[in-house]
């Protein structure tokens, strides 16, 4: 059975019966259809997460260990490089739940003054609120990324929103623009990217999508699009994971014209939610379920795009994944609340894997956040004071860069399948794109003991020689620590060869492989 990709919808490279048509030793055959590139992956896709949760922002982007250090100077320049290594497109703040009780006024002006409020949502701590509005934009553009500011819809007003757009966007005189002024901000900073409130199904207040809906066309129509300001992109708080009947309301009852995307939010729970797993200790069974799990995310994909291809054909409403990852138990010894878990060799294969159904989806999903990035959950950054690690999914997104603005060129081929305990799931996932500077093929084999090798046969493409960076390592509980900071990280590939229009790949065990054809 030959998986038929195309450019519209299921787009992905997932079989779970191949491996009985696939003997053992013969080659994967993939076709590479450079004659059917045409849409775009959007570099939004790429997106990270900042919430006030945990160490975060706070230890994470805002140094808290040095009383002596003011101001933006509290900055973390250590991250900041590493973000704009990985040329990070946008930056998600303030949440999350915790979107929906934060009020911008209490982050800005003298930090003497501003309001200390305690975060009910993430471990009653408090909150001096040193880190807000003007600290979040100063910290994007260090990292030379798009804010994407997460508005208050659950304990909020519009008016509060819409004075906060206001605030950021608009440079026409008035009190507010005036205070903006007074706190150091003499221009605005232009913002697009807007989400109207945050799981509004849940943390967000309890909403039935029939009632978010209405509020959020009141949100839309106060949030303008300001003089000399780029167009704002509303997004409206969409489903959890499988409510198909969230994204159909939100779809039937507000225009296409008042937003311009819905969110997905979708998380990688490799047990139940009441005992999640651990981290960094787990057996083969957990890694497959976990596996299983993230692939899911394809399923979430296609139904809610066929959702979206009812009511917008165009596909002028993009869908956002604006939270995804693995989620875990935290770490022993931590806070709960503070959600800060460890990141193994298994969560750099999740993350791939839903790269590429991403950029295979990238007709609809325009925009999406991974869960967070420093120091909660999937972060791609630990700290410890002035210590910093890069953890294996954050050499996945560096691998992944190259795809960012690149034109996805469709894939068609049957996996074999990873087989554990009697079950089984495709063993290679992958996505592919063009640019000025040549082909770019990812691909992701999650079989833990077993090299697949690949045939893949370039139509359409030119290009005389290829190479390879691979991403791997012998176990997937690996990890990197800052005693042991490099266990998992890029090393040259030398598994592919080109002879005319095909590459012949010698795919290893647990890997990420990133080929580039010039």
């Amino acid at each position: 059975m030959i998986f038929k990709h195309s450019a519209r919808l299921t787009g992905f490279l997932f079989l779970l019966s191949a491996a009985n048509m696939l003997p053992a030793q013969q080659p994967v055959r993939i076709l590479v259809n450079g004659y059917a590139a045409k849409q775009v992956i959007d570099r939004n896709i790429y997106g990270h997460f900042a919430e006030n949760l945990g160490r975060c922002i706070y230890d994470g982007f805002w140094r808290t260990d040095d009383p002596s250090v003011a101001g933006f100077k509290r900055i973390r320049m250590d991250v900041v490089e590493a973000l704009k290594k990985i040329k990070v497109p946008n930056l998600r703040w303030p949440g999350g739940c915790f979107a929906d009780e934060y009020h911008w006024q209490d982050g800005i002006g003298p930090y003497a003054k501003r309001t200390r409020t305690v975060n009910t949502t993430w471990g009653n701590v408090i909150d001096d609120n040193s880190f807000g509005t003007h600290e979040f934009m100063e910290l994007c553009r260090l990292i030379g990324c798009e804010p994407y500011i997460a508005g208050n819809v659950g304990s909020g007003t519009v008016e509060e929103m819409e004075k906060w757009v206001e605030y950021l966007n608009s440079d026409i005189p008035s009190s507010v623009t005036a205070q903006r002024a007074a706190n150091g901000r003499n221009e605005p900073w232009r913002v697009s990217l807007w989400g109207v409130g945050n799981e509004s199904w849940g943390c967000g207040g309890q909403m039935t999508p029939e009632f978010y809906a209405n509020q959020y066309k009141r949100y839309a129509n106060f949030c303008k699009t300001w003089p000399n300001a780029p167009r704002i992109k509303k997004i409206a708080s969409g489903a959890n994971s499988e409510d198909y009947n969230w994204t159909e309301v939100l779809m039937k009852n507000i225009p296409a014209n008042q937003m311009w995307g819905v969110s997905l939010h979708y998380y990688t729970v490799p047990k139940t939610w009441a005992d999640k797993g651990s981290a960094t200790s787990f057996p083969e069974a957990e890694y497959f379920s976990a596996m299983r799990n993230c692939l899911h995310m394809d399923e979430l994909v296609t139904r809610n795009c066929s959702i979206m291809d009812r009511y917008d054909p165009a596909r002028r409403v993009a869908l956002a994944v604006d939270e995804w990852g693995i989620w875990t138990n935290v770490e022993p010894g931590t806070n709960s609340a503070f959600l800060y878990q460890q990141n193994s060799m298994r969560d750099a294969l999740i993350a791939a894997s839903t790269l590429n159904i991403f950029n295979n989806h990238c007709d609809r999903v325009r925009l999406a956040n991974l869960a967070q990035a420093v120091n909660v959950l999937q972060s791609i950054i630990l700290t410890d004071k002035d210590r910093m690690v890069l953890t294996p999914t954050y050499h996945v997104f560096d691998l992944y860069q190259v795809h960012q603005g690149a034109t996805m060129i469709p894939l068609q081929f049957s996996s074999p399948d990873y087989v554990s305990n009697g079950q089984s799931l495709p063993a290679v996932n992958a996505s592919a794109s063009k640019d000025s500077e040549g082909m770019h093929l990812s691909l992701v084999n999650i079989d833990p003991a077993h090299t697949i090798t690949i045939n893949a046969v370039l139509e359409g493409l030119e290009g005389k020689t290829v190479t390879g960076r691979i991403l791997t390592s012998a176990k997937f509980t690996d990890v990197n620590t800052f005693d042991e900071p490099s266990k998992v990280r890029i090393v040259p590939f030398t598994g592919a060869s080109k002879e005319g229009n095909n590459i012949r790949i010698e795919l290893p065990p647990l890997s990420v492989v990133m080929l580039e054809v010039k």
